[in-house]
């Protein structure tokens, strides 16, 4: 656990965790709901509303997204994330995303976009455990590319009594395969309906009795959704008439 500075407070960067993720594609009401019936059970997360960008690298003819879609027990992201729109010298992320049997890991450096460049382009000074990690994935993964931008707006909440136990609500999801950039600008293609919203669910171990009770009365039951890969089956669909890949 690292501080940065965001605006006159220090912010609290995790770089490395594995967890437990679930995900439940719910309606604007829904979220209402749920976040009354849990009230009392959890806080606002400090920095809960924010605006996250990401740029989500891949090679050519999308190998990475093309070998996650097929379901294997384990895969693997490489991405380029900010929160709120970046300049020259903002604070950006550059991580590794895994899934293993359920299991999420993340291994995240603090960089610049420039910094990030020097990753991919395999110049990079950093040295540290993760920092190689990163590039060992560069490395197998020969000619990544931004592949595409995708952004949301992101509400978080945690548990009172287990910061470890974290639920986030995801709405106007947006993307695009053109300006990938992490300064452009918040705009693209909209992934969800407007009265969508997609609910994920963060725990190191089982989720907490009342809380599944509360998804169970309500019929309210986890999805299989990939931000990435609805951006790309979106890219495959308008380019019908060209090559395609899944």
């Amino acid at each position: 656990m690292i501080e940065i500075r965001k605006g006159v407070k220090l912010m609290k960067i995790q770089t490395n965790f594995n967890r437990y993720e679930t995900k439940y594609l719910i309606t604007k009401k829904q979220q209402e709901m749920i976040l009354k019936a849990v009230e009392k059970h959890i806080k606002p997360d400090e920095y809960g509303k924010s605006t996250i960008c990401n740029i989500y690298f891949d090679t050519p003819d999308y190998l990475l997204i093309r070998r996650s879609m097929e379901g294997p027990m384990y895969k693997e992201k490489l991405r380029l994330r900010s929160y709120g729109v970046a300049n020259k010298s903002t604070p950006v992320f550059l991580e590794i995303k895994k899934k293993f049997d359920s299991v999420v890991y993340k291994r995240r450096v603090i960089t610049t976009q420039s910094g990030a460049k020097c990753f991919i382009n395999k110049t990079s000074s950093q040295t540290t455990q993760i920092a190689n990690e990163i590039k060992y994935f560069i490395e197998r993964y020969r000619n990544l590319q931004p592949a595409v931008f995708i952004s949301y707006e992101r509400e978080a909440f945690y548990d009172k009594n287990d910061d470890n136990f974290r639920i986030t609500f995801d709405k106007n999801i947006l993307w695009r395969d053109y300006d990938l950039s992490l300064s452009k600008g918040v705009y693209g293609t909209p992934i969800l309906s407007r009265d969508e919203v997609l609910m994920e669910v963060k725990c190191a171990e089982a989720m907490p009795l009342w809380f599944t009770k509360i998804l169970s009365e309500n019929g309210i039951y986890k999805t299989s959704f990939s931000k990435y890969s609805k951006a790309y089956h979106a890219i495959n669909e308008r380019n019908k008439g060209g090559k395609k890949y899944a």
